[in-house]
């Protein structure tokens, strides 16, 4: 039996919803993608891209799942009973995800356990392939990382944990209490990282201005991408967390309050990054860009590598550092664990801690796969196909659907009932025309891109997905729990 899940309070919802929008990608992209499409250029296409993208379609968002209080799956098959296999489509999509997200969280956990004595040793490099990510050699896809193997284990743990109590109980909590424990420990990292010898030179590198860039194409998809990811937008999280919510809830406040406190973390975040960057720079005398990397290769070998030149005060900030993403990761976890769950609890009828244990046991199996000996060129190659081709057009039909096959007009009382910003005209003809033409000019770039570099292995992999989430999205529309 499907129990009525709501928000106890509306800080539950924020700080849940905070906790969904502020991920590993608000610690370890934001600053490389501020550096590489113009430096301090960059936020007159970003501040645009959150006014056009980000605020009004979490508006939306939050108004679809507020205003039809049903899961992902529903609220497309009420609007048009077709429609219920795109639903499914983009929860797989997004389930995906989460599939290898708590894969990268288990690197995080080796690297967090490995912190307090260093044991990743002077070779960081080395200690990444052989201990945690593997390599791109397919040979070694027969063998598993142990150490990533048990992290991964232990990660499905803890989001089955969370996810499978009560609402308020589980994710409520847990975001009531690790929020506020991950932004204070990046206030302080952040702070100490802007006192360290050299930081200046980081953070000049930064924010150092291309106004050339403005005119350049590339820099506005940067920026649009990163609001899109960032805010986890269109994918199912914001308006299940928003049909929970009770009546006479205030929307529209609430997702400046969120998209406020995303942008202000990930900016805040970036200054800490290119300040212990300028520290190792300054220490070393390496020139900046030959330490700047993306992602993976910025936390887990570089800032070791930095944490081993710090003396003792590295064995303190290494560990928070570690602990603040394993925080953000987890909350963004359980938060894109909830559509599926949703979805499949009222689609099959079944109870919260059924579903939450049966697909747990599912994830966690699909993910040893991305523990074996090319871990991180997995994770990769799959997160580049899910987000730039299935992720991103599924939001542009979303887009779509909510503004063409449902009456949109009929939501804005809604939203605006309870809220001091209001929404109108304007609103509407930005979700409207302008957000799909941007979405699928975004996605066309984006396949292009992606179909462009891939190789044989790539193709398989990409093949492979598609198969199996257009197999399993036609029998989840066909079942019938009645």
């Amino acid at each position: 039996m499907v129990e009525k899940n709501q928000w106890d309070s509306r800080l539950s919802f924020l700080f849940a919803m905070i906790g969904a929008a502020v991920g590993l990608g608000n610690i370890w992209r934001f600053s490389y993608v501020v550096y590489s499409n113009g430096g301090g250029t960059f936020f007159i296409p970003y501040l645009i891209a959150i006014a056009v993208l980000g605020i009004p379609f979490l508006i939306l968002e939050y108004g679809i799942g507020y205003s039809f209080r049903d899961s992902f799956s529903n609220v497309l098959k009420r609007i048009n009973p077709k429609l219920e296999f795109v639903s499914w489509t983009l929860l797989l999509f997004v389930f995906i995800v989460l599939i290898y997200y708590t894969v990268i969280l288990s690197w995080d956990l080796v690297y967090l356990s490995s912190s307090f004595t260093f044991s990743w040793g002077n070779d960081v490099a080395l200690y990444f392939v052989q201990n945690v990510g593997g390599s791109s050699n397919l040979s070694n896809l027969s063998s598993f990382i142990i150490p990533t193997t048990i992290g991964a284990l232990i990660i499905w743990f803890v989001v089955w944990f969370i996810s499978h109590r009560d609402l308020n109980d589980g994710i409520g909590k847990i975001s009531r209490m690790l929020i506020p424990a991950l932004f204070i420990m990046m206030i302080g990292i952040v702070l100490y990282a802007l006192t360290l010898p050299g930081a200046s030179i980081g953070v000049q590198t930064l924010l150092q201005p291309d106004w050339s860039k403005l005119t350049d194409i590339n820099i506005w998809l940067a920026a649009f991408s990163q609001i899109l990811f960032s805010l986890s937008m269109g994918q199912a999280i914001a308006l299940t967390y928003a049909s929970y919510l009770p009546d006479g809830s205030n929307l529209n406040d609430n997702v400046l309050l969120v998209v406020f406190a995303n942008s202000s973390f990930e900016v805040f975040t970036a200054f800490g990054m290119f300040s212990i960057l300028g520290f190792m720079s300054f220490s070393t005398g390496t020139p900046m860009v030959q330490l700047i990397s993306e992602g993976t290769g910025l936390i887990f070998v570089v800032f070791p590598m930095i944490f081993n030149i710090m003396g003792l005060v590295g064995h303190i900030i290494a560990p928070l550092l570690f602990l603040a993403i394993l925080f953000a990761g987890i909350t963004s976890a359980v938060a894109i664990f909830e559509p599926m769950m949703n979805s499949t609890e009222v689609k099959l009828k079944w109870s919260r801690k059924k579903t939450v244990t049966v697909l747990s046991i599912i994830g966690c199996i699909c993910s040893l796969i991305f523990t074996t000996g090319i871990s991180s060129y997995l994770v990769g190659v799959v997160d580049g196909f899910v987000n730039e081709f299935g992720i991103l057009f599924l939001t542009a039909i979303q887009c779509i659907i909510f503004t063409w096959m449902y009456n949109v007009d009929s939501l804005i009382p809604v939203i605006n009932e309870n809220s001091k910003f209001k929404v109108g005209s304007l609103w509407k003809i930005t979700i409207k025309y302008v957000l799909p033409f941007f979405l699928i000019g975004m996605w066309l770039i984006g396949v292009f891109n992606l179909f462009t570099d891939a190789g044989s292995f790539e193709a398989m992999v990409y093949i492979i997905i598609m198969v199996l989430v257009l197999l399993f999205s036609g029998i989840l529309t066909k079942i019938n729990a009645d």
